[in-house]
């Protein structure tokens, strides 16, 4: 969002402005940001000068040509920074209602809502606020992230809305079509089927705001072989899935209405298809306790199990109108407490493998919504508080990440960590610094059956499934002293991916590669099948 929008929108004094300006020249000298704000307070003592307007001025002083563009400034004044410290800005939108084909006993539906999605939870709620419209979504996400100062050309698109296979074919094919109008911010007024999906896409290679990843979610029972295609087809590049437990008999008394036997045959088809993994799992299920979650959770990292890439920890929440609601009015069922469950998490945390990230420790549900048991929405940050206390540590992917660390290339140690979940060789590929911090990783998997996906293009082919080089998001073709991103170890990462395939005897290496990193990939060599990018070994 351009500085005269947000002047008009937040109805900035030109006193404040002024004020803004003097904050920027301080930080600009050298000063730090809290100083600085106080040494220019509002003009009418009423509080601090607020990082949205900072960034506005910022950007008014840009467009002018009376600033040069100053990274290191818009650092100081961006607002939660961390939200792009992974090197990609998500945006998150969400489906219209649709029936579920899942019974959860522990799901709310509210009206007009997605199943399980309650409308103050903050993505969803900006999905209601748009009408759940995805056009509408993505675009005006793009302008506020922009607007608090962070990047938006390498956009990571996350659908929520439940089951989204079990939507219509039709509805899943026009809701990505119009995020990609979004992300091109291209939207005829005139007519908005203007173009096709494909066209839309190839716009989207040389966008401003590129995607770089696509996520769906969905249910373990609904994946299927021919849906890969289909997926690939939408540019979806990572799935994620509620496997809630490991143990059928929790399933059962749950209704999940799938197996364990199921989420394993799912995350191994995805993971032939090239797919990156996210399981969601649940402790405190009704017929749990403390002792069979922990014995549950060694189940995900089992040889030849299901060894997700990402993992989202949601604990059962009591909320009212589902059933598990009205097993714990008759007794039958009893929320883990705050205590109980931190010293749970804490526990397990530190057996969590390296290859894998953990997303969520808990959902944004608002605490007026649960009835009995945690109601800390910050759970994450006081397990971290446990474990320092405890002098344990936890080695996932998230917790290494080298975040705002000046990263030297030649002080990187490469290493490849071998894992074997069902059905596949697994090499996570790492560059970490001298204090194991995580600068770049690449995910390649050696299928023990190249056919199992059913896709022409995965036929005798290895795939990197995954590369990310961490640390603050830059633009497109920026680069900067000390920063990961755009130093050459992607392309580092990628070769290494091509020894080892080549010497494990596969004929091709596949890339699943989303619309928005196309072009990066071409530029290595690798030339767009049907549905992934190759390059013959």
């Amino acid at each position: 969002m351009k500085a005269e929008e947000w002047k008009k929108k937040r109805a900035y004094t030109e006193a404040e402005m002024s004020q803004a300006l003097a904050i920027l020249q301080a930080l600009k000298a050298g000063s730090d940001l809290q100083p600085a704000q106080r040494a220019h307070p509002k003009p009418d003592g009423a509080g601090f000068i607020p990082k949205h307007a900072l960034v506005a001025k910022y950007y008014q002083m840009v467009e002018s040509g009376q600033w040069e563009e100053d990274e290191e400034l818009l650092g100081k004044i961006r607002m939660k920074p961390t939200r792009t410290l992974s090197g990609v800005t998500t945006v998150t939108v969400l489906t219209k209602y649709h029936p579920c084909p899942g019974k959860c006993i522990f799901c709310p539906q509210e009206v007009m809502m997605p199943k399980s999605y309650l409308s103050e939870e903050p993505g969803a709620k900006r999905g209601l606020e748009n009408a759940f419209d995805p056009f509408a979504q993505v675009h005006n996400r793009i302008k506020s992230l922009k607007a608090v100062g962070h990047p938006t050309d390498k956009i990571e698109l996350l659908i929520l809305g439940g089951s989204f296979s079990a939507y219509p074919k039709e509805y899943q094919e026009w809701f990505v079509r119009r995020c990609f109008d979004g992300m091109n911010d291209f939207n005829p007024q005139d007519d908005p089927d203007f173009e096709t999906l494909p066209e839309a896409q190839a716009r989207n290679v040389q966008a401003e705001h590129r995607n770089v990843g696509l996520v769906i979610e969905t249910r373990p029972d609904l994946v299927r072989q021919e849906d890969l295609a289909w997926y690939r087809y939408l540019g979806v590049t990572k799935v994620q899935m509620g496997a809630q437990s490991f143990d059928d008999h929790i399933l059962e008394l749950n209704q999940r209405g799938h197996t364990a036997q199921q989420t394993l045959d799912a995350t191994a088809l995805l993971r032939a298809g090239g797919f990156k993994i996210v399981l969601h799992w649940m402790p405190n299920l009704f017929g749990a306790t403390p002792e069979s979650d922990r014995e549950d959770f060694t189940r995900l990292w089992e040889e030849g199990s299901y060894c997700p890439d990402e993992l989202k920890i949601y604990p059962c929440q009591l909320l009212e109108n589902t059933e598990l609601y009205h097993l714990w009015e008759q007794g039958k069922y009893h929320p883990y407490s705050e205590e109980t469950l931190l010293n749970l998490i804490a526990d397990i945390k530190t057996t969590v493998p390296r290859y894998c990230r953990i997303n969520r420790i808990i959902r944004d549900i608002p605490s007026t919504y649960v009835v009995e048991g945690n109601k800390n929405t910050s759970l994450r940050q006081d397990v971290q508080r446990e474990m320092a206390k405890r002098g344990t540590r936890c080695e996932c992917v998230r917790c290494r990440e080298i975040r705002r660390t000046k990263v030297t290339p030649k002080k990187l140690t490469f290493h490849d960590l071998v894992y074997h979940p069902g059905h596949a060789e697994e090499h996570f590929l790492s560059f970490d610094t001298p204090e194991d911090k995580l600068a770049g990783f690449l995910r390649l998997s050696l299928p023990t059956d190249t056919t199992v996906s059913g896709l022409e293009d995965l036929r005798h082919a290895a795939i990197i499934r995954e590369v990310h080089v961490y640390g603050q998001s830059l633009e497109v073709g920026e680069e900067r002293s000390g920063i990961a991103q755009h130093s050459g170890l992607g392309t580092e990462l990628i070769d290494k991916a091509e020894t080892i395939a080549k010497q494990a005897g596969y004929k091709r290496l596949a890339v699943i590669a989303a619309v928005g990193t196309r072009a990066y990939y071409a530029g290595r060599g690798f030339k767009l099948s049907d549905h992934y990018m190759i390059k013959d070994l």
